[in-house]
C-alpha cells in the first residue's frame, strides 16, 4: 500500500511496510515518535518537486478543490500501477480512482499515519531540511492566501454594487431621455403619447416614422403588436394638430431617440451581467428574494460577509433606516419592511399578511446569505426549499383567513338544516304547513273594558260645548243691564261737562258694549263679527274709490267748461 503525501516542496509517495500495524490504530503514533521506529514502518518511494511557487500554487488550489493536477496524475500512474493509495480526503481519492482507475482509501488509520508522517517529515525525506522546509510553507501559504483573496466572494461583491448601482442611474436616466422625446416631439404629433404609453415604442416609432404625415405609407407591425393601436395612430396622424416642424428639428429628435434605444439595450446587457453574478456569488439569496433585491441589500450592507453577520430583524427592515428612527423618536410603531418589501413573496400576500410574511422571509433570508457567505456548496438548494415553504405557509395563511370571514370565528362555517318536519326516506318532501286559525290571534293593549270610559268622556264633552252655546240665563241679563244704565249716567255727566256730540260717546258705547259681549259670546260669534268687520272695510274702500273717481270726474268736467269758456271767447 502507498501513502500520498502533499509537501510545500511537492508530492511524496511512501510505502507501508507493515500493513499489520496499521490495525492498532490507538498505538500508531508511537512508532513514529523516533526517526529509526518510523523508518521501519514506511519508506519513501518516490518524490515529485514542483518547479516553482506557481506551479506550487496552482496545485495546491486544485487539491484544495479536491481536483488532481495534472503533474499529479503523470505522477501517480507512473508509480501506482497494482498498488492501493491512501490519501488524506475522500473527495480527491474518488476524483482519481474514477480519472486513473487507481483505488484509494481514506480511513481513521490513515489519518493517523498522515500525523506521524508530518511529524518525522524532515526525517523520512532525505535532502529535505527543516530550515527549507519553514520559508517554502511560509511562501506558499502566502501565494495561497493571495490568491484566494483576489477571487474571494467578498471582493467579487463590489462588482454587484456597481452593477446595480449603475443599474439604478441607468433607468433614472432612460426615463429622463424618454420624458423628453415625448415633450419634443409632442409639439409636433401630441396624439402620439397617448396611443404608444410605452417609452421604448415610442422611441422606435419616432425615429421610423419622422415627419407624421408618412404614418400613413409605414408599417409598424414589427413594433406594435397590436393592429388596433396602428390603425389609431395613422388615424391621428391625419387629423392631427400638432405644429410643422422643420428637418433639422426631426434629425436632433431622431438622434435622442437613439440615445434612448442605445441606453435601453445596454441596460439589458446589464441586468443579464447582473443576475449571472448573483446567480453564481449568492445562488440562494437570489432564489428566495430574486436578483435585484438580493443586489440592493448587498449593496445596502457593504459586501455579502457584512450582510451575513446581520439578524434577520436588521435584515427585514434594511432600508428603512429614516422611518425606523423617526418612529423611535416620535413613539409610533415601527417598519415591518425595507428593500426586503420588493420580493415577489411579499408581494403576492395580502395587506393583512405584508408583516408576518416579511418577518419569516427575513429569517430565511438571514440564513440563506450565511450559506452562500461562509458554506462551501454552490447550489440553491436552501433557498429553492425556503421558498416552497414559505409559499405554503402564505397560502395556509390566506385560507384560514378566508374561513374566518365566510364561516364562524374558529374558520369552520356552521350550516344547520331544518329537518323538523321532513319524512323519512330519500326523496321525502317536507309537510304541508296547518290551516290557520284565527281564533287564536291576540290584540294587544285593547280590551272590551275601555269602550264604556270612551262613550262617558265623549259624552261629558257634549254637554259641556252645548252649556258654552246656550243663550244667558235671566239673573245674568239683569246683571248687564245695570251696568249698562251706571254707563249712560257717566256719559251724561261727561256730556254736560265736555260739551261735546253724542255721537263720539255712542260710538264709544257700541265699542264697549261688542267687548263686553265679545268676552262672553264663543269662538263662533267671534268669527262672524271678523267677516262682518272685513265687509264693512271693504265696503268702506269702495266708498273710498267712489269718492275717487267722482272727484276725478268733477275735475275733468270743469277742464272741460274751461276749455269750453275758451273757445267761445
Amino acid at each position: 500500500m502507498l501513502v500520498l503525501f502533499e509537501t510545500p516542496a511537492g508530492f511524496a509517495l511512501f510505502k507501508v511496510l507493515d500493513e499489520g500495524k496499521l490495525d492498532k490504530v490507538e498505538d500508531l503514533w508511537k512508532e513514529f515518535t523516533t526517526s529509526d521506529s518510523a523508518r521501519r514502518v514506511v519508506e519513501l518511494k518516490a518524490f515529485n518537486k514542483f518547479e516553482n511557487t506557481s506551479d506550487a500554487l496552482s496545485a495546491a488550489t486544485l487539491i484544495i478543490d479536491s481536483k488532481p493536477s495534472k503533474g499529479l496524475r503523470k505522477f501517480l500512474q507512473k508509480h501506482c500501477e497494482g498498488e492501493t493509495l491512501a490519501v488524506a480526503d475522500s473527495k480527491l481519492g474518488n476524483a482519481i480512482k474514477e480519472k486513473l482507475k487507481i483505488d484509494c482509501i481514506h480511513n481513521s488509520a490513515v489519518m493517523e499515519l498522515m500525523r506521524g508522517l508530518r511529524n518525522q517529515l524532515t526525517e523520512l525525506i532525505t535532502g529535505l531540511g527543516a530550515q527549507d522546509l519553514g520559508p517554502m510553507s511560509l511562501g506558499l501559504s502566502h501565494s495561497l492566501s493571495r490568491y484566494k483573496l483576489k477571487f474571494s466572494p467578498e471582493k467579487v461583491d463590489t462588482m454587484i454594487i456597481q452593477a446595480i448601482g449603475l443599474l439604478d442611474d441607468l433607468d433614472k436616466e432612460l426615463n429622463t431621455y424618454a420624458m423628453r422625446v415625448r415633450e419634443w416631439y409632442g409639439w409636433h404629433f401630441p396624439e402620439l403619447t397617448k396611443i404608444v404609453t410605452d417609452n421604448i415604442q415610442y422611441a422606435k416609432v419616432v425615429k421610423m416614422m419622422g415627419n407624421r404625415a408618412n404614418a400613413v405609407n409605414l408599417d409598424f407591425s414589427e413594433i406594435l403588436s397590436d393592429e388596433e393601436v396602428e390603425t389609431q395612430l395613422k388615424e391621428a396622424a391625419v387629423i392631427s394638430m400638432g405644429t410643422e416642424v422643420s428637418d433639422l428639428d426631426l434629425l436632433n429628435i431622431r438622434e435622442l431617440c437613439d440615445q434612448v434605444l442605445a441606453l435601453s439595450e445596454y441596460r439589458a446587457q446589464l441586468y443579464d451581467y447582473l443576475k449571472s453574478r448573483m446567480n453564481t456569488i449568492a445562488p440562494n439569496l437570489t432564489a428566495l428574494v430574486g436578483e435585484l433585491v438580493g443586489a440592493r441589500l448587498i449593496a445596502h450592507g457593504g459586501s455579502l460577509l457584512n450582510l451575513a453577520k446581520q439578524p434577520g430583524s436588521t435584515i427585514q427592515i434594511l432600508g428603512a433606516e429614516k422611518a425606523l428612527f423617526r418612529a423611535l423618536k416620535t413613539k409610533h410603531s415601527t417598519p415591518k419592511y425595507g428593500l426586503i418589501y420588493h420580493a415577489s413573496l411579499i408581494g403576492k400576500a395580502s395587506q393583512k399578511h405584508k408583516g408576518k410574511i416579511s418577518r419569516s422571509l427575513a429569517a430565511k433570508t438571514a440564513l440563506a446569505i450565511r450559506y452562500d457567505a461562509l458554506g462551501d456548496g454552490e447550489d440553491n438548494s436552501i433557498g429553492t426549499e425556503s421558498r416552497l415553504k414559505l409559499e405554503t405557509r402564505l397560502q395556509v395563511l390566506e385560507k384560514t383567513e378566508f374561513g374566518k370571514s365566510a364561516g364562524s370565528a374558529k374558520g369552520k362555517p356552521k350550516i344547520e338544516a331544518y329537518e323538523k318536519d321532513r319524512k323519512k326516506g330519500a326523496g321525502a318532501l317536507i309537510t304541508p304547513a296547518k290551516a290557520y286559525n284565527p281564533a287564536a290571534d291576540v290584540f294587544l293593549g285593547k280590551s272590551t273594558e275601555e269602550t264604556p270610559k270612551k262613550s262617558e268622556l265623549a259624552s261629558k264633552k257634549r254637554k259641556h260645548h252645548d252649556a258654552e252655546s246656550a243663550p244667558p240665563t235671566a239673573p245674568a241679563a239683569e246683571a248687564i243691564q245695570e251696568d249698562g244704565d251706571q254707563e249712560r249716567k257717566k256719559k251724561k255727566k261727561k256730556s254736560k261737562e265736555t260739551e261735546e256730540t253724542p255721537v263720539a260717546d255712542a260710538d264709544g258705547e257700541k265699542k264697549k258694549k261688542k267687548k263686553s259681549k265679545g268676552s262672553e259670546e264663543e269662538p263662533a260669534v267671534a268669527t262672524a263679527e271678523g267677516e262682518k268687520k272685513k265687509k264693512k272695510k271693504k265696503s268702506d274702500a269702495d266708498g273710498e274709490d267712489v269718492a275717487m273717481q267722482t272727484e276725478e270726474s268733477g275735475k275733468k268736467d270743469k277742464k272741460k267748461k274751461k276749455k269750453k269758456h275758451a273757445d267761445d271767447e
